[in-house]
């Protein structure tokens, strides 16, 4: 028995070393698989990334035989198993070079893409009973680069960046990428992210190994760009071909900017002057600041009643950033700021109410009080709030402070379009109210609802917190009038903190607060007529009630289940009369809408049916 077992083992040691010289034999014999090449050899080796970006999917491979033979080739992974059959059993005539190249998408046989990591090629010959693995192998690699957007500044910090810089100069950009090394290639981009749509506005390369670059502020065409907010993006690129970015990029190219945040702290805000009022109405003759930002340029500024002439002046260029004077006595208005450099001008909305009556005296608010959307306006001021280049806008879902400076051109968005045309009107009438910001309503500063017949809203409230939303029900509930004409109004929450901060802002609720359920907006010229108009209401009263070459309305689809409509005019449609301009019973009160976006700017025309709308519905906000 013993003397089987040491036969058995000197078998063993014998094929053994048997097996060894075979293999060391293969080794020196002239290669029998002739001219193999990996295709997708580059600078950094044999790599590819099957990602469908279209730049190095396939590993491609090729190679002739000395002699014809039946062929196969396979990808071998790390363990030496194979995974992927590439050409099974394919007759090669001697020096048949495969064309086109073997290529190889990073799958398995069953269709699944394999980990990333280090591949090799098996090539076996049948009738020659040998196989080949070439020592070179193929990595596999779809992991993209991560390059991070360190701090933006003249010093490694992670505030916000202004430019241009007072005196001069470039902001100064500290980024690090991963990998590193000169074979990786990198992009600098900035985007211009608010006011507007995204674009692009300045691209820079970044040489391999560097870690800061600059941005004076300047475009393309190395021209100065328009102030609003702008974003850096680090874009880097490895040997494999896989690109990364700082910030997520769209197909588009374009920053993907849902929910108003961005990683990192890319954000620098061009401003080349700015102001800031305050957020609630100032009274008549009280004290008012007006914080000013001109970059420590010299500046003049103006304060004027909308539509008028200055009431008041700078007495000469300043440099301090902030403007301290008396708010104007006399009725309740709006007021424009105006500041002016060399070089820019920025206007700003400053409301004033009309100096209160003294306590204990038997004076009565003014019958109607214009409530301002200034959450609106703010939740749609494109400015930077955080640093990461995003803008803190509602639209966004963002986070936005309502005590800031305001973007563009100082004016909130459809400013000169629907509040300026309609609050200039009731001046031009003569017409006495009181005046609240939707803030100041829900801080308490300010004229409240109380004592008031009416509400006017005289623009688009698309977001409201839940205090002002009730109290306006209440108001309507109650006995009072609302006119709202804003379009896609009423109809989103948004919370507010004690600070004023603005989170949480709400879809569209399927119905506005008072219950009515809006469709989108039209954007079809159409005539409007009176269809229906309750005596007690009169609506169309003063005018023809019809209303031509309307060219964008929206139809409200029904008031609600608390409400009634008492008076209505439709589109001239027969068979699908659609109601546009609404007002119906809520309660024991009177909710109306006008419905159609061009009503303020056909005041400032003096269009004859438009302008008796408004002066009865003035008439039934005062009684």
């Amino acid at each position: 028995m013993r003397r089987a077992v040491v036969a058995v083992f000197c078998v063993l040691v014998a094929a053994t070393f048997a097996a060894f010289f075979v293999a060391q034999r293969l080794k020196n014999t002239p290669s029998i698989v002739q001219k193999v090449r990996i295709i997708t050899y580059g600078p950094g080796g044999a790599v590819f990334s099957p990602n469908g970006d279209g730049r190095r999917d396939f590993a491609r491979i090729a190679f002739r035989l000395k002699k014809a033979d039946d062929v196969t080739v396979q990808m071998l992974d790390a363990e030496g198993d194979p995974v992927r059959t590439l050409l099974d059993d394919k007759h090669l005539d001697r020096y048949q070079q495969i064309f086109p190249a073997l290529r190889w998408n990073g799958r398995d046989d069953a269709g699944r893409l394999v980990s990333d990591g280090r591949y090799r090629i098996k090539i076996t010959l049948r009738h020659q009973g040998r196989a080949l693995i070439v020592q070179r192998s193929i990595l596999k690699d779809t992991e993209p680069p991560v390059p991070k957007l360190i701090a933006i500044g003249p010093q490694r910090g992670r505030q916000p960046e202004f430019l241009p810089e007072p005196g001069g100069g470039a902001a100064r950009i500290h980024f690090r990428a991963v990998p590193e090394g000169p074979a990786a290639k990198g992009m600098l981009y900035v985007f211009r992210t608010g006011p507007g749509m995204p674009r692009k506005v300045r691209s820079l390369s970044l040489p391999g190994g560097t870690r800061t670059s600059e941005w004076n502020g300047t475009n393309d065409a190395g021209r100065r760009v328009s102030p609003g907010t702008y974003l850096v993006v680090l874009e880097w690129r490895d040997v494999a071909g896989n690109i990364g970015t700082s910030v997520p990029l769209g197909r588009d190219g374009l920053p993907v900017l849902q929910g108003g945040k961005l990683p990192g702290h890319g954000g620098i805000t061009v401003r080349y002057l700015g102001a800031r009022p305050p957020v609630t109405p100032v009274e008549a003759r009280e004290r008012t600041t007006i914080d000013v930002d001109a970059r420590q340029e010299r500046y003049t500024w103006s304060l004027r009643r909308l539509g008028q002439a200055p009431r008041k002046r700078s007495t000469g260029a300043k440099t301090k950033p902030t403007v301290i004077f008396g708010a104007p006595g006399g009725k309740s208005g709006v007021y424009i700021f105006e500041a002016r450099t060399r070089t820019h001008r920025t206007e700003v909305v400053l409301p004033v109410q009309a100096r209160r009556p003294v306590a204990g005296t038997a004076a009565k608010p003014h019958g109607v009080l214009v409530l301002l959307p200034l959450i609106t306006w703010q939740g749609h001021n494109a400015v930077d709030d955080d640093g990461d280049g995003a803008p803190n806008t509602l639209d966004l879902g963002a986070t936005v402070q309502s005590y800031r400076i305001w973007g563009g051109d100082g004016l909130p968005q459809g400013f000169t379009e629907h509040e300026g045309p309609l609050l200039q009107w009731l001046d031009r009438q003569g017409k006495r109210y009181d005046i609240n910001t939707d803030l100041g309503l829900q801080a308490g500063r300010g004229p409240q609802l109380a004592g008031h017949a009416g509400v006017l809203i005289p623009g688009d409230a698309r977001w409201l917190p839940t205090r002002v939303r009730t109290q306006l029900k209440a108001f309507a509930r109650g006995g009072g009038t609302v006119v709202s004409l804003g379009i896609d109004s009423l109809r989103r929450t948004v919370r507010v903190d004690a600070t004023g901060t603005l989170s949480a802002p709400s879809r569209a609720l399927p119905t506005d607060l008072f219950g009515a359920r809006l469709r989108p907006l039209q954007t079809k010229t159409t005539n409007l007529e009176n269809f229906e108009d309750d005596p007690a209401v009169s609506l169309f009263q003063g005018g023809t009630g019809v209303f031509t070459d309307v060219p964008q309305w929206e139809a409200t689809d029904r008031v609600g289940d608390e409400a009634n409509i008492l008076s209505r005019a439709v589109t001239a449609d027969p068979a699908h009369p659609e109601n546009v301009i609404v007002a119906a019973q809520f309660g024991q009160g009177l909710v109306i809408r006008p419905g159609f976006p061009s009503f303020a700017t056909r005041l400032s025309t003096d269009d004859p049916a438009v302008t008796a709308l408004m002066a009865r519905m003035w008439t039934l906000l005062s009684r």
